[in-house]
This record gives structure tokens, sequence and C-alpha cells, in this order.
């Protein structure tokens, strides 16, 4: 299958990640992929961003900055125009981005199938996160690109019934949760050295900010004396490092606390394999965190939030410890059975890898979930029929809950 991939990042992080692992995935299950994205997006090494875009970040503010994105569409389309006269595409994918309509307007005008991945409700997320100034009109061009899609592809139950509550039908809407590369996560020989005693690490991997609850883990350890030879281990960068850098410091534990930064890809495997505990203190609702799988693929002993969405792939006492997230010391109650029973925590991370391994929750069989879905809607009688109901009467305003805090 021919496809054209379609984006508009220009950032180098989680969400590039996303992207280039799914595009490789593809490519192994044998499909020929040709992606059209900003040309600023290999400007930037990985964990930076287009300086292109930083700057008329600043210079168009506020209500122009949105305007600016929405002009974006006309070079956006041109390129995708272009690509498909010569590539000639059987499918056109796109991860959304709020106010990108470039290849939902290119597959309306080629008649071509169109996939659209969302990983989350944009228009509220952005709202609640940094603000926005043409809300009803983000809103509405969210609304219209979802519908305009023949399959909406979401990474979460959750989300599927928030793009159902926008007035998608649901037999448009195909789950696929986030997933790991499992060969990069090799088992580690047995070795004597680790039967000595040694300070056990708890950790977090991923994108540092505020929203991720490492304040309260930190807090923990400092007010639970019982953890003083816990190290807490964050792998990765972000604007909340400063400030837990400053809180482990306050509490005098600074020197039990190691942030790595930045790390590139290919030695994350070897980080996260340093966790005894890996944590993912607090997750949005409809999120799918790409670290989860990572810590399943290292049979890591997992603790996280009891709640749907990582219900849709964890299983407590089986495959992780799930905690009540909205009792703190839930999460160190976990923590404390852990520590204590080290049979536990080798038998709930063995357990997680072969549940990675019996799902196939890699990037490649993400691909062939895509390809089987392609295929399913050839099968059905691909029309596009559909798409002359979106430029009518729209629904109001989609329901669905804003992101956690």
């Amino acid at each position: 299958m021919r496809i054209l991939y379609s984006h508009r990042i220009h950032v180098h992080d989680g969400q590039s990640l996303h992207v280039e692992e799914l595009i490789t995935g593809l490519l192994q299950e044998g499909h020929d992929v040709h992606v059209v994205g900003p040309g600023f997006y290999h400007e930037a090494g990985f964990g930076g961003r287009s300086s292109k875009v930083a700057l008329l970040r600043r210079l168009l503010p506020g209500a122009l900055g949105e305007l600016a994105e929405i002009i974006y569409n006309v070079p956006a389309y041109l390129r995708l125009r272009r690509a498909c006269r010569t590539f000639q595409p059987e499918l056109i994918y796109e991860r959304y981005s709020l106010y990108f309509l470039a290849g939902r307007r290119l597959a309306r005008r080629r008649r071509i199938p169109y996939f659209l991945e969302v990983n989350a409700p944009v228009a509220i997320e952005r709202a609640h996160y940094t603000g926005m100034r043409l809300r009803p009109l983000a809103r509405r061009l969210e609304r219209l690109v979802w519908h305009s899609a023949d399959r909406v592809i979401v990474i979460t139950n959750v989300l599927a019934a928030m793009i159902a509550a926008a007035g998608i039908p649901p037999e448009r809407i195909g789950v696929i949760p986030n997933a790991a590369v499992a060969q990069r996560f090799l088992p580690r020989p047995w070795r004597p050295e680790q039967m000595l005693p040694r300070p056990l690490v708890i950790g977090f991997a991923g994108f540092v900010r505020a929203a991720h609850g490492l304040d309260a883990v930190i807090r923990g350890m400092a007010d639970h004396p019982e953890y003083r030879a816990l190290r807490l281990l964050v792998i990765g960068d972000g604007p909340g490092r400063g400030a837990l850098e400053q809180l482990a410091a306050s509490l005098g534990i600074a020197g039990r606390v190691r942030f790595t930064g930045l790390v590139e890809p290919e030695r994350l495997p070897d980080l996260i394999n340093d966790l005894d505990i890996a944590l993912l203190p607090r997750v949005v609702p409809y999120a799918s965190p790409l670290t989860m799988f990572d810590y399943m693929a290292a049979s890591r002993a997992i603790v996280a939030p009891d709640q749907p969405n990582i219900r849709e792939i964890l299983t407590h006492e089986q495959t992780a410890l799930l905690f009540d997230p909205a009792r703190e010391d839930t999460l160190w109650e976990a923590v404390a059975r852990l520590v204590a029973d080290p049979a536990l925590r080798v038998s709930l991370g063995l357990a997680a890898r072969a549940e990675l391994d019996r799902s196939n929750l890699t990037w490649r069989g993400n691909a062939g979930r895509v390809a089987a879905m392609y295929r399913e809607l050839v099968a059905n009688g691909f029309g596009g029929d559909h798409r002359k109901q979106v430029s009518r009467a729209l629904p109001g305003p989609a329901r669905g809950q804003a992101p956690g805090p």
C-alpha cells in the first residue's frame, strides 16, 4: 500500500518518536510511505524545536499566532498536492494538529481514503494548558476535521468516547494504543552482585512537567523515614525539572534524586533497566503513556493510577500495582509492597512483558492494525459519502472532559 503520511510537527520529542516509530513499522510491514511535513522539522535535533517557529510565536502572540497556523495550510496543501501527483497514494494518513486542514482538503478533492490519528482533544488541551483566543473557531474546525475522516484512530477507549460525543459514528473510530519497540529491551543476564544489599531505585521516564505528579513523589520520599534508602531516577527533561530540583534541595534529599536531563532514544532502555520500580504518578484521563509501554518492554514492576485508560492495558496485581489517584498515600502503599517483596517485583515485570508480547503492543503491530482498517474500509466499499454531510450543520460543541491538572 502507498501511504502519504502528513504531519505538522516541529518539535523532536515524544510525538515525533510516535510518528517515526509508526512509519518504521509501516515500512517493516512492506508498505511504501511518503512523509510530508514542515520543512523546518529536520532543523531541530532531538529535544529541540525549530528556531523559525519559536521566532514566529514570539512575534505573533495570541490570536495572530493562531491565524498564522490557519494560513500555514496554504503551503502545506501545496506540498501535499505535489506529493500526491507524483506518489499516487492509496491512503492519506495524518497525525492531527489543531487548525491543520490540508490533508482533509486533499483527500476530499482526490477522493482518497483519509485516516486521522488523534492523540488528544487538542482544542480542550490547549485551552487548558496554554490558552486560546479563537476557541469557538478552534472547536468548530476540530470537529470538521474529525467528521471528514474515514477513520479516526485514537489511543484509548476513553478518547474514543470523547470523539464519539462530538458526533462521530462509533464505526468510524478505531482504537490503537501506543506501543514500544520490544526488541530494544533485551533481558539482562543475572549477575551475582545483584544479590548484594543496595539502595532500590524508583523512577520515571518521560517529559518532565508539573502535570506528571513527580512533586508528590519527592515529598513522599522526604516525609516517610522508612524510604530513606530509596533513590529516585528521573529520566528525561522538561519545563518542570527546575522546580523539582529546587523542591528536592529544600527537603534535604537532593543527593537521593538524580535527573538525567535529555536522553537520546538509544540510551533509554539501559536507563529504564536501572529502575527497580517504574512510576506513573499521574496520567491525564485519555492518555496512552508511551513510557508505560517501555516499562512493560523492560519487564519493570509498574506502579500506576487506577483509572480507565490505564486499565485498558494494565491489570492490578497481575501486570502492575494500581493505586487510587484520589488518595496520595496509596501510591506509597504500592511502593512499600514492592520494596518489601522482590519476588513480586520480578513477577509483575515478567507478566507485563508477557502481556506486551501477547497483545503485540509494538509499533509494527500497530502498523498492521492500520493496514487492517484500510482493508476493511475498501472491502466495505469506500465511497466517502459521509463527507457530503460535513459541510452541512455540524453538531454543537463537543462534550468531553478537560485534561487533568
